[in-house]
C-alpha cells in the first residue's frame, strides 16, 4: 500500500514527502505519510486521485477528512495514513515533530523524500 501512496503522490507533484514507520510505535497504521500541496486545489486533487488509486487496489472505503477546506486532508489508506497539507498549515501543526521525525528543512529540499 505504501508503494501505491508514494507513486500517486510523486505523480501528482506532492512536495516534501515524509514517510514515518509506525511499526512498534502505534497500532493505527504501519506508516504515516505527510506531504504538501501548493494550494487548496492541489491538496484536494491529490487526495481525490490518491483515493482512486487506493480503490483500484481493492481498498474500500477510502475515507477522506478535511475536503471542504483542503487545508489539511487526511486519507485513511488502512495500513497507511496520509496527511496532505498546504505548506503554511503543515508548518503550523508540525506533526512530524510529534512523531519524532525531521520535517522539510529548506526550499532546496522541497522535492526530496524523507523516510524515518
Amino acid at each position: 500500500m505504501l508503494d501505491v501512496v508514494e507513486r500517486s503522490l510523486d505523480g501528482d507533484k506532492a512536495q516534501d514527502i515524509v514517510v514515518i514507520d509506525l511499526s512498534g510505535k502505534s497500532s493505527i497504521a504501519d506508516h504515516l505519510v505527510i506531504a504538501s500541496g501548493t494550494s487548496k486545489r492541489h491538496v484536494g486533487a491529490m487526495a481525490e486521485l490518491l483515493r482512486e488509486e487506493l480503490k483500484k487496489t481493492g481498498l474500500m472505503p477510502v475515507p477522506l477528512e478535511g475536503m471542504p477546506q483542503c487545508d489539511w486532508v487526511l486519507v485513511d489508506g488502512g495500513d497507511v495514513v496520509v496527511h496532505l497539507f498546504r505548506p503554511e498549515v503543515r508548518e503550523f501543526y508540525n506533526i512530524e515533530k510529534m512523531w519524532g521525525a525531521a520535517g522539510p528543512t529548506s526550499e532546496e529540499d522541497a522535492s526530496t523524500e524523507v523516510h524515518v
